[in-house]
Order: C-alpha cells, then sequence, then structure tokens
C-alpha cells in the first residue's frame, strides 16, 4: 500500500523517523569504525618504519660512539675518553626523554574528525527539519 504524505499519521511520520534516525546512527558508527581502522593501518605501517629507523640509527650510533671514545683516546686515556663520551650521551638522552614525555603529554586523543563532522552535519539537519 503506497502512502502520501498527506495521509500518512502522525505514528506512521514517528516509525519512519525512528527507523531512519536508527540507521543513520549505524552508518555513523560503521563511518568512524572504518575511519579509525584506516588511520590504525597508517599508523601501524609508520611505526613500523619507525622502528627498524630505530635500530639503524641504533647500531650507526655505536659505531660513531666507538670513534668519538677511539680520536679523544689519542689525547686521554682511554677509560678518560669513554667516560666523558658516555656522560655526553647520558645527558643527550635525558634531554630527549623530558622533551619526548612533554610531547606525549601534550599530544591530544586520535578523534574520527571526518565522522564526527558528518555526525554534526546530520544533527544540525535534524535541528533544522524540527524546526520547519
Amino acid at each position: 500500500m503506497v502512502h502520501t504524505k498527506e495521509a500518512q499519521s502522525t505514528g506512521e511520520l514517528v516509525r519512519q523517523m525512528s527507523e531512519q534516525m536508527s540507521r543513520l546512527v549505524r552508518d555513523e558508527l560503521r563511518l568512524a569504525r572504518m575511519e579509525l581502522m584506516e588511520k590504525g593501518r597508517h599508523a601501524g605501517f609508520g611505526a613500523g618504519l619507525v622502528g627498524a629507523a630505530g635500530v639503524t640509527a641504533l647500531l650507526g650510533g655505536g659505531a660513531l660512539v666507538a670513534a668519538a671514545i677511539l680520536a679523544l683516546a689519542i689525547v686521554l686515556p682511554g677509560w678518560a675518553s669513554a667516560l666523558i663520551i658516555g656522560g655526553g650521551l647520558v645527558f643527550l638522552a635525558m634531554l630527549v626523554g623530558v622533551v619526548g614525555k612533554q610531547r606525549v603529554a601534550s599530544a591530544t586523543p586520535p578523534t574520527p574528525h571526518r565522522t564526527m563532522h558528518s555526525i554534526r552535519t546530520d544533527i544540525d539537519v535534524v535541528r533544522e527539519g524540527v524546526r520547519r
């Protein structure tokens, strides 16, 4: 049976609105889940690359530290050059750690921005429709 807008009862309109709102909420949740999964895949791949770069840098850094100790050992005893280079590295590690901690503390939580914008738009459209 085909209903025209004029022939639909208030109950029928409320039922349709309820179904449409349920479908809209499900679709928005599905969109948010897909968006977060996509961001997660990109973050995971990027984290793997950062890890590989870190291992490579660690190996290269070890070689450079050994070279610096050997170079300084030309003018100082070996133990003194190792102590000076080691102390400098510990200081640098503390400095980088403090800066990193500050950056992590100031980071915002990951949010599905497109989905949030879409939900706000949907809410505005519904509010506008209710006002009419």
